[in-house]
């Protein structure tokens, strides 16, 4: 079995955990996701199955779009409200719409973010979050991602409470932690903020109309129906070339081939033969050279 599943992660599970199940579902050892969301968080998981999990780190490297609603006037020490509170201060009146524009304005483009402590994140070969669960903190490494578009969607401000939230929905870079930028939005503001909320809509290409939820998998492999997508969803938007009969030899071992064989000279092409995915190469000087090896099978 391989292809690509868009599967809907349900809140209160794990990505592992959502493997483990689809594992024994799919009766299927080879599998693998392509971006890790929190247990907190929801939508859409792609899911490598077989000779598609070849294709994770590309499906990882496309853009996502989120859609969260920040909590302002109270911080956690998760980011979000899983967990405890560590600072609270009363939004006295509401913070309007115009200021909030202009903050979120300032967080897109190329941004510098320092991970959350209750993040995947290793230092020192140990994760992030065993290091907070342990009461410890460390210095975290600084990384650069790409918020493409931040854009207020809704806000509400409660007199009662003293807290003001705000839905939004952001288009990021992979690596991105949406908690932390809904975070430091609040910070822009002047308040501690925290998520409250927070559903991934697309991650891969795939968007959440798309996906399928595990027991809608369940259902199709009992009923014979499941319909995977190809590997090849992941470079659908790669130029393509199809290989000769004297190419697929050469390739098949890993060999260069000359730019000129190559239309167009993109910097990197999809290699079919037969009509399947082969190989992703890449242009180096005048040559085409192996990036990742796909499927090297004869008919």
């Amino acid at each position: 079995m391989d292809g690509i599943i868009p599967l809907y992660k349900e809140r209160g599970m794990t990505s592992f955990d959502a493997v483990s199940r689809l594992r024994r579902i799919l009766h299927e050892k080879k599998i693998g996701h392509s971006g890790t969301l929190d247990p907190a968080v929801d939508g859409v998981l792609p899911i490598c199955v077989g000779r598609a999990t070849k294709m994770v780190e590309l499906l990882m490297a496309s853009g996502k779009e989120y859609a969260g609603e920040l909590l302002i006037g109270k911080a956690t020490e998760t980011e979000d409200l899983t967990g405890a509170t560590v600072a609270t201060k009363p939004v006295e009146a509401a913070i309007s719409e115009a200021a909030i524009r202009e903050k979120m304005a300032a967080l897109t483009g190329e941004i510098t973010q320092v991970p959350p402590m209750y993040s995947a994140v290793k230092v020192k070969g140990k994760r992030l979050y065993e290091y907070a669960r342990a009461g410890e903190t460390v210095e975290r490494p600084a990384r650069q991602v790409t918020i493409s578009a931040f854009k207020l969607t809704a806000t509400s401000y409660d007199p009662a409470s003293q807290t003001q939230r705000v839905r939004f929905v952001v288009d990021c870079s992979k690596g991105t932690y949406v908690r932390t930028l809904a975070v430091d939005l609040a910070k822009a503001l002047g308040y501690p903020g925290t998520l409250a909320s927070l559903t991934r809509l697309k991650s891969g290409g795939f968007e959440l109309d798309q996906t399928l939820s595990l027991a809608d998998v369940q259902d199709q492999m009992t009923a014979q129906l499941l319909t995977l997508y190809p590997l090849d969803y992941a470079v659908r938007d790669w130029p393509r070339q199809v290989l000769t009969a004297a190419q697929w030899p050469l390739v098949k071992n890993g060999g260069w081939l000359p730019a000129h064989q190559v239309a167009d000279q993109p910097a990197k092409v999809a290699l079919y033969y037969q009509d399947r995915l082969r190989a992703l190469y890449q242009l180096r000087g005048d040559q085409y050279k192996p990036l990742k090896m796909i499927d090297l099978r004869e008919d």
